[in-house]
Order: structure tokens, then C-alpha cells, then sequence
């Protein structure tokens, strides 16, 4: 048998690129969403998912499960996590100049939105190893930089928490024009999050 299906990317929002795929055919409509990061009100404002005003009959979905667990029921909003590191990295960035935050992402991406708004709101570009990996998002780089004399960092090495112990950046930097660098770092995870809350 053969049937026509309309297939409809809609984005995730998980990671840059990352999209849930919306099948329609004769036998009814089903959305795989994989990983997906979506704020309250965001689905609403999918037009493709809708058909007039309502959400278009949707008979299966096949969902990411990955935060469906007890432990995971109370994580904050995006916005609430970056407002928490904003007013950490601030207060910590304007104690001296060799007052540095390291970011300990995990992932190559997923962290832009961070990224962005760090160097937007207090005017300080963060360290990357490569720009090359935001080639196509051009939008981020006015805000990351090679420059390793900048006081957040999200530069990564193969042990980067062997580097954080011995207070060393993972791009090896450990003081600038003599004078030893204070870093704390900061590990933007939900999963991290949700192990470690009560």
C-alpha cells in the first residue's frame, strides 16, 4: 500500500537545528518530538501545529522521557536559571578583573542562549575554543571570542574538572600579567540539576 504523508518540521528548541517532526496522512497525524525544550506557551504559538484556531488532532506522540521523573518536577524556567547566573556571574566578575566564571557545558551546543545574554547584560564576551562551530549562527558571535583574557569562559579540555581543581582554566590559563586567577565554576545542566535537588 502507499500513502502520501506531510511531513512538518517544527522546532525544538533543544539544541540550534533541532526540530520535532510532525506526520499527517490519511491514517491520522503523529508527532515525534526527541529532545525538545519548550517553554510554557511556546506550542501555541507553533502555527503549523495548529489548524485554524485549534491544535490540530494529533492521534500519537512519541515523547522524550528523559526529564519524566519525579526528581524532575520542579526545574526552573530558562529564565529564572539565567537571571540565578547573571547575578552570580556579575557580583563575581566585579569583585577584580582576575575574577573568572568557567561554564562547564558539556555539550558543544544548546548553551547560546546563555552565552548571548551573559555577554549582552554585562558586556563581556565568553571564551570558546573554536568559532568555527558558530559559523552558521552568526548571531552568537559577537558574543563568543578566542581571546583568553576574558572573565567567562566556556572553553573545554578532556579533563576539564582535573583543570578546575588546580583553580586552571581548561584553556590552561591560571593568572594574568602575574597575578593568579579566582575561578568558580558554574555547570548549566538539568540533569545535574535534578540529581542533586530534593
Amino acid at each position: 500500500q502507499k500513502e502520501d504523508i506531510e511531513v512538518t518540521l517544527l522546532p525544538a528548541g533543544h539544541c540550534p537545528g533541532s526540530v520535532m517532526f510532525l506526520f499527517e496522512g490519511e491514517n491520522g497525524t503523529v508527532l515525534y518530538t526527541g529532545d525538545f525544550r519548550l517553554a510554557k506557551g511556546e506550542a501555541a504559538r507553533m502555527e503549523l501545529l495548529h489548524s485554524g484556531s485549534r491544535v490540530k488532532d494529533i492521534q500519537s506522540v512519541y515523547l522524550d522521557t528523559t526529564f519524566c521523573d519525579p526528581k524532575f518536577y520542579h526545574i526552573p524556567s530558562r529564565e529564572e536559571c539565567l537571571k540565578g547566573i547573571l547575578e552570580l556571574v556579575r557580583s563575581w566578575t566585579s569583585l577584580s578583573r582576575y575574577h573568572v566564571v568557567w561554564l562547564n557545558c558539556k555539550a558543544a551546543y544548546g548553551y547560546e542562549y546563555l552565552f548571548i545574554n551573559l555577554s549582552q547584560e554585562l558586556g563581556i564576551k565568553v571564551h570558546v575554543n573554536k568559532l568555527g562551530m558558530f559559523r552558521n549562527m552568526p548571531e552568537i558571535l559577537y558574543h563568543v571570542t578566542t581571546d583568553r583574557h576574558t572573565q567567562i569562559h566556556a572553553c573545554r579540555h578532556p579533563r576539564d574538572d582535573e583543570c578546575f581543581r588546580g583553580n586552571r582554566l581548561p584553556c590552561g590559563m591560571t593568572c594574568q600579567n602575574g597575578t593568579p586567577l579566582h575561578v568558580i565554576s558554574i555547570k548549566p545542566s538539568t540533569m545535574w540539576f535534578g540529581e542533586r535537588i530534593k
